[in-house]
């Protein structure tokens, strides 16, 4: 008997935006431990570079920090929800204050995760991402 590719389920992609490099290789590294079938096909350090890497990649899932130099991710979130009104995208930051989240579920963000509580990061991607 033989598996081929098809057989398999297609993991959720996901792209991780934050400006610090320690925080992305965290979340790459716990994703990639987790494995729930979620996979990282791009990281960006801006705003900038993450609507870049959105535009090439289509992820299903945005891991998206807010407080970043250059653009905020709430910022970002609302020009790729202009784009693709049905992205899933996940703020991911130290400073979840109720306006940022409020802010963020006015926007469409589907969920706002402390950076402290970044173990949980796999679980809620997974649960983010659309039905096949």
């Amino acid at each position: 008997m033989s598996h081929t590719a098809a057989t398999l389920p297609r993991p959720t992609r996901a792209l991780i935006v934050d400006d610090d490099d320690d925080v992305r290789v965290l979340v790459h590294l716990i994703i990639d431990m987790a494995d729930n079938g979620v996979e990282v096909v791009a990281e960006a350090s801006s705003a900038a570079e993450g609507l870049d890497r959105w535009r090439e990649e289509r992820p299903e899932v945005i891991v998206l920090d807010d407080q970043m130099p250059g653009g905020t991710g709430l910022a970002m979130a609302e020009a790729i929800f202009a784009e693709c009104p049905s992205q899933r995208v996940i703020l991911f930051s130290a400073s979840l204050d109720e306006r940022t989240v409020t802010r963020a579920e006015d926007l469409g963000v589907y969920a706002c995760l402390a950076k402290d509580r970044v173990a949980e990061l796999p679980d809620v991607i997974l649960a983010s991402a659309p039905a096949a």
